[in-house]
């Protein structure tokens, strides 16, 4: 069924078009191409529909981005794109970024700004609980997602951001249209087309063709229409869909279980904890976090490949005390092998959920079911859920794993691919020049040969990609991979290469890696610097290639 038979109650629209909303942006925005292109002395045969991507790469692509931003505008470049499109930690630049109404007419200033915030104090635990909170209780669907952004997200964007795309989506009619991208988790566990876009108007699944009006994204649909509204994400909540790549799960496992322990430890002595301890007709609270403290513990221990037994017997010894004597039944521990580490994994799962599960029997009260909830969401490693908006469709053109399921899962697309490019390969968004800004930790080339090796098998037109096995390691600063017919041309700019960084490459990458702490102003200001070499350097470079896509002729 094709969208314009769709019946008039249905919130989804399906089929390969633009938003209304995006085309009218977008026809505002390309007079301000137009100005730039007459600026640089740049005749055309057409505007040029030129999208800028930056790729994933935690605070190193956040302030990579905007150093290559600032650059762009001083070059007097920036009025070029009509796209911003972005991936983990890229989205972290382009959220403060879009707080800004029309932020590229006073880059400057809003540089100014968000450096100063990110190199200030974080954000105090008091707001981070009080959000977590807010987070827990006003939507149906809570999940690590949550967690990342209070306790992750803000310790290095400095903030909490509760605007909304949908709010900013008239206050920003001057600059590049944002596209956040994130992946269907689901999808790409079953090799689908798992590319999932959010803009300030629609969000939804961008090859598929399949959209909902962005503040309706985590509603409860039927069938194609509303039945249970939810609050739109933040974008602090849109912060830690879109970053929140996991290098290794294991890691993170420990990392997260020990943040639980130390961000809900101090919760003894919050006034909800202390007004539970009073309440003579309530079980023994002190007990039972004694017993999700012992949880967290035996987590991080089977992890860390220490015998976790004498907690799981300080949890039977409480569980057994709280239901008055009576035995619990939960998993024997003398069936744990910790040197089996999927074995093991596996064990931790069930277990945690069979003490959660107990625990969820007696205690119902802030943070105390919160803290229930994270423990099972952890075990389940849970992340970015929400309630599908294509459940029970009967459009055919939707694929059938999407319409069947209630809830979907969605994660940092990093996960997938590091770069947006699929989010601007939408044939009807028709880009005949791509700027590709590699933030990436590994091999700088590894986001676009493997875009290249998916668009060949969709039959999306992209450019062939032949890169020298030595550039990976010493990457030049400019490579223009030329577009044949419909396919675009894509030019690609690694952040460290031979040319700003010269033979010290790999002192700046350990330098500035993905996992460590957030970032000193002195490491922000000099990581721009670098970054902005890459577009001062290829100036001139840039204006070539803008001047041929002003004058090619699509097939």
């Amino acid at each position: 069924m094709s969208a314009s038979k769709l019946p008039k109650s249905s919130a989804v629209r399906t089929g390969h078009s633009l938003n209304k909303n995006e085309e009218e942006f977008v026809n505002s925005r390309r007079d301000i191409v137009l100005q730039c292109l007459t600026t640089l002395k740049i005749s055309w045969s057409q505007v040029p529909k030129i999208a800028l991507l930056g790729s994933g790469g935690g605070e190193r692509a956040m302030v990579g981005l905007l150093g290559s931003l600032d650059q762009l505008g001083k070059e007097g470049l920036l009025d070029c794109f009509l796209y911003l499109s972005g991936v983990s930690g890229s989205t972290w630049c382009m959220a403060s970024l879009y707080q800004e109404p029309d932020w590229s007419s006073n880059l400057e200033a809003v540089k100014q700004k968000i450096v100063q915030r990110l190199s200030g104090n974080r954000v105090s635990w008091s707001e981070a609980f009080s959000k977590l909170k807010t987070y827990f209780y006003e939507k149906d669907k809570f999940s690590l997602t949550d967690v990342w952004a209070v306790i992750v997200v803000t310790s290095y964007v400095k903030e909490i951001d509760e605007h909304t795309l949908s709010e900013k989506s008239g206050q920003n009619r001057k600059d590049p249209y944002p596209i956040y991208t994130v992946i269907d988790k689901q999808c790409k566990q079953h090799k689908g087309d798992a590319w999932f876009e959010a803009t300030p108007h629609e969000a939804g699944y961008s090859l598929i063709g399949a959209f909902v009006d962005v503040s309706k994204l985590g509603s409860q649909f039927e069938k194609g229409s509303e039945i249970k509204k939810q609050p739109e994400m933040d974008m602090l909540y849109l912060q830690a869909l879109c970053g929140s790549a996991l290098a290794d799960e294991e890691e993170i496992l420990k990392f997260f279980w020990q943040k639980i322990k130390d961000i809900f430890f101090p919760v003894n002595s919050t006034k909800e904890f202390e007004e539970m301890l009073k309440d003579p007709e309530s079980p023994p609270v002190d007990d039972g976090y004694q017993v999700l403290m012992h949880l967290v513990d035996m987590n991080l221990n089977v992890l860390n490949g220490i015998d976790p037994s004498p907690h799981d017997e300080a949890i039977r010894a409480k569980l057994t005390g709280l239901s008055g004597g009576k035995r619990q039944l939960i998993f024997e521990a003398k069936t744990l092998n910790i040197t089996d580490k999927v074995a093991a994994k596996l064990y931790m799962k069930i277990y945690t959920e069979d003490v959660c599960k107990n625990l969820s029997k007696r205690f119902r009260f802030w943070p105390f079911d919160c803290w229930i909830h994270i423990c099972r969401c952890m075990a389940d490693w849970i992340w970015g859920r929400k309630y599908n908006f294509l459940h029970n469709m009967t459009d055919e053109s939707v694929p059938t794993v999407l319409r069947k399921s209630e809830t979907r899962d969605y994660e940092d697309a990093g996960l997938l691919l590091n770069s947006p490019f699929f989010s601007v390969l939408r044939k009807e968004r028709h880009i005949n020049l791509i700027i590709s800004l590699d933030f990436s930790e590994g091999d700088p080339f590894m986001t676009v040969m493997e875009t290249a090796k998916k668009c060949k098998e969709l039959n999306i037109p992209f450019p062939e990609i032949i890169m020298p096995n030595e550039d990976s390691k010493n990457p030049q600063d400019f490579y223009v991979f030329k577009g044949k017919g419909n396919a675009p041309t894509v030019i690609h700019i690694p952040l460290f290469n031979t040319v700003n960084c010269g033979d010290k490459i790999e002192e700046w990458r350990k330098k500035y890696c993905t996992f460590q702490g957030p970032y000193s102003y002195d490491m922000i200001i000099e990581l721009m610097e670098v970054a902005g070499k890459n577009i001062t350097n290829n100036k001139d470079k840039l204006v070539e290639e803008i001047r041929a896509a002003a004058n090619r002729t699509m097939t």
